[in-house]
């Protein structure tokens, strides 16, 4: 009898080895390398392209009709708005977050609009029970009769219930409990996630049927299991927040239909998810006035402006090395700014510890939001608040200048439709647009000029 090999394979970037290794040299990761049994059944590649009859040929761009499928909408805009305008028939949308976040509660809830428009979803749960489901439906308030709801792992058995019930909109919950019989290792190993994902492709592409897979993150944020899993999908969506918050952050991170770092907020309440649709409001409600470090930014999340604050806390250091951190913005770019602002500026910051937290839980990773953060630095350093009416564009350079950034008109509309008097924004971005009448729009050059504007009064 043949003796079977055996790999081991990392769990979380998918490399491969003959032997163990305590540190794997894909990803760098300790003890993450698990054996693997390999599949005995080998293909022969001369079968492949025999059959010319049922291969698909080569075709002329020019000469394949486009056809322009309408998108199914449900009845949370927000959701829509991550997925670029609807769900797209025969799409595969991964959705990530941290264990009790409101995944499978969203995507319940999702299931139930869709069912009450008189489209079969069938509702695929590797995690709990049917009775289960029932009791986080009755609590959600779901009542729709096209709402199918199956407790299996199975790939196979889940394929056939798929053929016979011919739904409309599939959902896995989730992908690391479901297995295949021809994989040896076990539910959840890269193995398993990739093959699984892979048959699943399939059937969305071949039936036109949009599946929804939730899947695991790490301790780092990341979806588990191997990179390749969000190179298949057409569309990653990350669900954000803190369990001991209210508010939640749809953002989409990867989508082949619409704008990536597309955002939607969400607030859990006891009967499940409620779309927030100002949360510029949401963010701006329990702002202090008058409070030194504060100012506010309107930052592009996708296609949408959303004005968030920020706070800077300055106070002098009693060790030798001072403290930067930041919360909700890049903890490498508080260093830079303010080295920035002792060049440019002739600050004395060095002996000085440095706080930076975007308010409301919200992540900031556009260069735009950099003008903001330097005065929040600059107001909480001389303690000098800002007006409470003022809001700060910009992109700062390494030699003190203000850069331009872009969709300037959409940031100034969303500034003035919540009231706010001024916009301090790079003067490169001044021409080609209408400026509202109700706002007073100041282009500067350089962070000095801002800080004049906007502190030294």
């Amino acid at each position: 009898m043949a003796k079977r090999k055996s790999k081991y394979v990392c769990q979380d970037c998918g490399y491969e080895s003959a032997k163990w290794m305590g540190k794997c040299p894909g990803c760098n990761n300790w003890n993450t390398l698990v054996e693997e049994l390999e599949s005995s059944t080998v293909k022969s590649r001369h079968t492949l392209g025999r059959d010319m009859n049922t291969v698909s040929k080569p075709e002329r761009i020019t000469e394949i009709e486009s056809q322009e499928e309408p998108r199914v909408t449900t009845s949370m805009e927000e959701f829509n708005r991550v997925l670029g305008g609807g769900i797209v028939p025969g799409s595969l949308v991964l959705i990530g977050g941290d264990p009790g976040i409101g995944k499978s509660t969203l995507l319940l809830q999702i299931s139930s609009q869709l069912a009450e428009k008189q489209l079969p979803v069938l509702y695929i749960s590797g995690e709990e029970s049917t009775r289960q489901t029932k009791l986080r439906a009755e609590r959600l308030g779901v009542k729709a009769d096209l709402l199918y709801v199956l407790a299996e792992t199975n790939l196979y058995d889940i394929g056939n219930q798929i053929e016979k019930l011919k739904p409309s909109f599939v959902v896995i919950d989730s992908i690391q409990t479901i297995f295949r019989e021809e994989v040896t290792s076990a539910p959840g190993s890269v193995s398993q996630v990739r093959e699984c994902t892979s048959e699943l492709m399939k059937i969305a592409k071949t039936k036109g049927i949009p599946i929804f897979i939730v899947g695991h993150v790490t301790k780092e944020g990341a979806i588990a299991g191997p990179r390749l899993l969000e190179h298949m999908v057409d569309a990653v969506l990350y669900f954000e927040g803190e369990r001991h918050h209210t508010f939640r952050i749809l953002r989409g991170v990867k989508n082949r239909f619409g704008s990536t770092n597309e955002m939607g907020i969400f607030e859990m309440k006891e009967e499940g998810l409620r779309e927030v649709l100002n949360p510029s409001e949401i963010f701006l409600e329990e702002r202090s006035h008058g409070a030194a470090g504060s100012t506010v930014v309107a930052s592009m999340e996708g296609t949408r402006p959303v004005l968030v604050e920020i706070q800077a806390l300055i106070s002098p250091s009693s060790f030798g090395n001072p403290r930067r951190m930041a919360t909700g913005f890049d903890n490498n770019r508080v260093p830079l700014l303010m080295a920035v602002l002792e060049k440019r500026v002739g600050l004395m910051l060095q002996n000085q510890d440095a706080y930076i937290k975007v308010a409301g839980g919200v992540k900031l990773d556009e260069p735009a939001i950099d003008l903001a953060v330097a005065v929040s630095i600059v107001s909480s350093f001389r303690d000098q608040p800002t007006k409470p009416d003022d809001i700060f564009i910009g992109e700062v350079g390494l030699t003190g200048e203000v850069r331009r950034v872009s969709r300037i008109d959409q940031r100034v509309q969303e500034a003035a439709k919540l009231g706010f008097k001024r916009v301090i924004c790079p003067k490169k971005n001044l021409d080609g647009w209408m400026i509202p009448e109700n706002i007073q729009v100041i282009g500067v050059n350089t962070v000095q000029e801002a800080l004049e504007v906007g502190v030294l009064r």
